[in-house]
């Protein structure tokens, strides 16, 4: 944990910038809880939990085309204050939905959210990459996705007795306040980094990008790499868990909030623990691992106790698969093209997020138990492992260290 620390120290704006993500992650895990709280409540169908949680990466897919090359032509500054304001309102606008007939506005809301969010964490990882190099690079990369499971952690389960003792409403207000605090502290932030204006259309960049996939197929590989840890959108199968076996004997806010941060728990001792052993060629066993830990919170399901535990082994490999494929993509890229190949990896990794929050619901309304399914959701780690070993063998990869 040192090391990251120093890091903080010697780098001011990304300390600044990691403060400032620390408080909107917060801020949003607050409003996920309530609005499943809420979903929960009206007695919505398990398609209809699977269609929200869908929402929430879906936005990201249908804007990634564009949004990497309006990254490319755009003062990340400015770009990332409009994406917090669209947050503030959307957040807020949430405490009008009281009932089945307001699921259209819930829907546009997330939406519209979940949107800017993906926005926003893709300037950011595009951004990253100008500040930093090399080694510097992957331990922000770490970090960033320590402070997201840190704020997973706290925002879930402090969230859960909000919801429990204020409501949803008290949430979603909570929720937006905290998107106006960062949005102050962003504003004061100096971001000094070359950039310069393209004179291509937006239309003449994106061809540029597949050009570029042509030249270089190793960074489709990557991406594609990267979107299997899209599996672990656990949103659905928490919701459709804590209805199923758990609403009996405790709350659904509080059953929602400890699941997930009882993963979150092993999101953030995760990159802790093996950041500095992981390389590209043990890379291939943190996926064999995230598949066996993924089996034994199948096995453990029925017991809400046990389930929590497995829960923290489920998320000790998650937070290093992403920071770690993450930087791989950064690594292995031209500068030129970071805001739009991070903006195409994330479209993959929002897409592999939808079709698993899709498919639980799917499975689950035809009948299939919740255990059959988190199985099929560890055995597709044990493909990406198969794949990543071929990746190795018939790519010029460059290690990240």
């Amino acid at each position: 944990m040192n090391q990251y620390i120093q890091l903080l120290k010697s780098e001011t704006v990304l300390r600044r910038l990691s403060f400032i993500q620390l408080i909107a992650y917060f801020g949003a895990w607050f409003s996920n809880v309530a609005i499943y709280t809420l979903l929960l409540h009206m007695k919505v169908s398990p398609e209809v939990v699977a269609f929200t949680a869908m929402l929430h990466f879906l936005s990201g897919i249908i804007q990634a085309p564009f949004s990497g090359s309006i990254i490319d032509n755009m003062k990340p500054k400015k770009l990332m204050l409009i994406l917090i304001a669209v947050e503030i309102f959307a957040t807020f606008f949430l405490i009008f939905v009281n009932e089945l007939s307001d699921l259209w506005l819930l829907y546009t809301l997330v939406f519209i959210k979940m949107a800017a969010a993906s926005f926003y964490f893709t300037t950011e990882m595009s951004l990253l990459p100008k500040l930093l190099g090399g080694e510097k690079l992957q331990k922000a990369n770490e970090l960033h996705s320590i402070i997201w499971s840190l704020s997973y952690t706290f925002g879930m389960a402090i969230s859960g007795f909000v919801v429990f003792l204020l409501g949803v409403k008290i949430a979603f207000i909570l929720d937006a306040m905290m998107f106006v605090v960062a949005f102050s502290l962003l504003y004061r932030v100096e971001i000094e980094v070359e950039f310069i204006k393209s004179k291509e259309s937006l239309k003449e960049m994106m061809r540029d990008s597949f050009r570029y996939f042509k030249r270089n197929p190793h960074a489709i590989h990557l991406m594609l790499m990267h979107s299997f840890v899209g599996l672990t959108a656990f949103d659905a199968l928490v919701a459709l868990m804590v209805d199923k076996y758990y609403a009996s004997i405790i709350a659904t806010s509080l059953a929602l909030g400890l699941l997930h941060a009882s993963r979150a728990v092993g999101l953030v001792i995760g990159p802790v623990i093996l950041g500095n052993w992981v390389n590209n060629k043990r890379l291939v066993n943190i996926f064999i691992f995230q598949a066996f830990a993924i089996w034994l919170w199948a096995y453990l399901m029925e017991d809400f106790y046990m389930s929590l535990f497995a829960s923290v082994i489920v998320g000790l490999f998650t937070t290093t698969l992403w920071s770690y494929t993450y930087t791989l993509l950064q690594k292995n890229i031209e500068k030129k093209y970071y805001g739009r190949i991070v903006a195409y990896n994330d479209m993959l990794f929002l897409t592999s997020a939808t079709i698993t929050s899709f498919m639980i619901g799917f499975l689950a309304t035809k009948g299939f138990s919740l255990e059959f399914i988190t199985f099929l959701i560890g055995f597709g780690f044990i493909v990406g492992a198969v794949y990543f070993r071929w990746v190795l063998s018939t790519q010029n990869i460059k290690e990240v260290g």
